[in-house]
């Protein structure tokens, strides 16, 4: 937000409103920032705030122990979401750069978070869901309902939705000549097609579930 807010600067009073901290926090991290070495600059009075030097950069990496654990949690307790393994590889990444200090930290504190993740679905058939949503390409399921009929099915897809603790492939299935809802731990086999989809969008889904919200969270 800093280097966002270029010259204008921002306000702790916005900063605490956008991080659901309170104003001391947000003075108390700006000062830990300003300790690091990241060159700020504060404005007093009304319409000031706080900014970054041109030019000036963050470190590629600056989380605290809590944070990084925070990741290893979430990516932990679903082991069934899209990317998941993904997520674990780019964790480990973060981990790899964190300073010793912090690493060992983190290390200690991951010690004391235990999950009991759910089952995931094969390695093959989740990669197969993913590359098709990435390349939006058609892709071919072996699917069982909820009444027991299997079927093969060529869908488009749209998007990954997870509800009441279940992830499901949302896409438009040619078969039924409409868009549906897959349980993914319903889906036999997946195999990815030449066949590009033909552009239906997320408005076609209809109303998400309560409390549904993309995982990109802040869209400010």
């Amino acid at each position: 937000m800093l280097r966002r807010s270029g010259a204008r600067g921002v306000s702790a009073d916005r900063l605490a409103q956008e991080f659901e901290v309170s104003v001391r926090t947000v003075k108390r991290d700006l000062d830990a920032l300003e300790n690091s070495g990241v060159p700020l600059w504060s404005r007093p009075g009304p319409g000031g705030g706080y900014g970054m030097a041109v030019g000036a950069s963050l470190p590629p990496v600056n989380l605290s122990p809590a944070q990084a654990v925070a990741l290893m949690a979430a990516v932990s307790a679903a082991p069934d979401a899209p990317y998941a393994d993904l997520a674990a590889a780019g964790i480990q990444k973060i981990m790899d750069v964190l300073d010793p200090r912090t690493r060992a930290r983190a290390d200690e504190l991951a010690r004391r978070v235990w999950v009991n993740g759910a089952p995931s679905p094969s390695r093959a058939m989740r990669s197969a869901l993913e590359e098709a949503m990435v390349e939006q390409r058609v892709i071919r399921i072996r699917y069982t309902s909820g009444d027991g009929a299997t079927t093969t099915r060529e869908v488009e897809p749209v998007l990954f939705a997870s509800a009441n603790g279940k992830w499901y492939l949302v896409g438009w299935c040619r078969l039924r000549n409409a868009m549906r809802w897959f349980t993914v731990s319903r889906i036999e086999r997946a195999n990815v097609t030449k066949s590009a989809c033909n552009g239906h969008t997320i408005h076609e889904v209809g109303v998400p579930p309560v409390n549904a919200r993309p995982v990109h969270g802040r869209s400010k």
